[in-house]
């Protein structure tokens, strides 16, 4: 088992409320020029979940399950940061108000510029759950440390996962589980932000063929993934040489520099981290929720 400082973590809560849909305008432009009007971001998902493709919906930015913001009215109000920032993939939890009261879900990512949180529960408790009702997440990951790896960053990822994920140490590296490996230069939209522990940043799918030709057009929410030839440490940047591995949280996108975005979990600009192309590498298996779920 990989040593951590997880006994020195702070588990805290933070809650917001289910976020509807939010549209500036009616159409919106794609790559090529064409306008659409499509389904988006926010409320609650019911046919999407992690283990489901991420690429082929009719839609654009589509977040699995449940969107939850702490301010839906003011998204760059502190407690949305806040709220970002501290959920980490494969946190618990529970609905605090409405029909579904008590149902218990687990984080899967965050989307950055609309500030919400995802979080997937069971079909039955989606059935119960109405825009606005409370969700409170028990935040527990931030400030991980892999202590035998000092040149190892880790955000947004709840130890519990952490340890699911099946690293194998060997001569000085850490082997990481991944569904693909993704090119530095198809990082796009959120690429130069210096908070990467909060939101994600995109796989743009502009060029089809060199998606096909990679197999990313078969890419499913939830997939681990390593983004070559990136710097997470201190932001979001093409350096060569280095690693970071991250989680698919929404799906392909139709705007220019935008596609599936991914929440950063491990970073190094050292050859420590060495991806290993299996398929299952995907949040959904390891934590039994989605597509995976009993």
């Amino acid at each position: 088992m990989i040593k951590t400082n997880r006994a020195q973590l702070v588990m805290q809560s933070i809650q917001g409320s289910i976020a509807p849909p939010v549209k500036s305008h009616g159409f919106s432009v794609d790559y090529q020029g064409r306008p659409f009007i499509l389904p988006g971001v926010g409320g609650i998902t019911y046919n999407i979940k992690v283990g489901d493709p991420a690429c082929g919906w009719a839609a654009d930015h589509v977040e699995p399950g449940v969107s939850m913001a702490a301010n839906i009215d003011n998204r760059r109000d502190g407690k949305n940061s806040g709220l970002n920032v501290l959920a980490c993939v494969g946190n618990k939890a529970r609905v605090i108000s409405g029909d579904a009261k008590g149902a218990l879900g687990t984080v899967t990512g965050t989307h950055g510029g609309i500030e919400h949180v995802l979080v997937d529960f069971a079909d039955d408790d989606l059935e119960k759950m109405a825009i606005d009702d409370k969700i409170l997440i028990k935040a527990y990951g931030q400030g991980l440390r892999l202590c035998d790896y000092p040149d190892v960053t880790a955000f947004n990822i709840d130890p519990d996962l952490l340890e699911k994920l099946g690293l194998v140490e060997k001569g000085g590296r850490l082997l990481v589980p991944v569904a693909a490996k993704i090119p530095g230069k198809l990082m796009g939209s959120g690429i130069g932000s210096s908070d990467v522990a909060s939101g994600d940043y995109d796989i743009t799918t502009q060029d089809p063929e060199e998606v096909k030709r990679l197999g990313l057009d078969r890419l499913k929410l939830g997939d681990l993934v390593a983004l070559e030839d990136a710097d997470n440490t201190y932001g979001r940047s093409y350096r060569n040489g280095a690693m970071s591995i991250g989680v698919v949280v929404h799906s392909d996108c139709l705007l220019a520099g935008h596609g599936p975005g991914v929440t950063t979990v491990l970073t190094s600009v050292k050859p420590v981290l060495e991806p290993v192309v299996e398929a299952g590498a995907n949040i959904a298996a390891y934590l039994g929720i989605g597509r995976s779920r009993a």
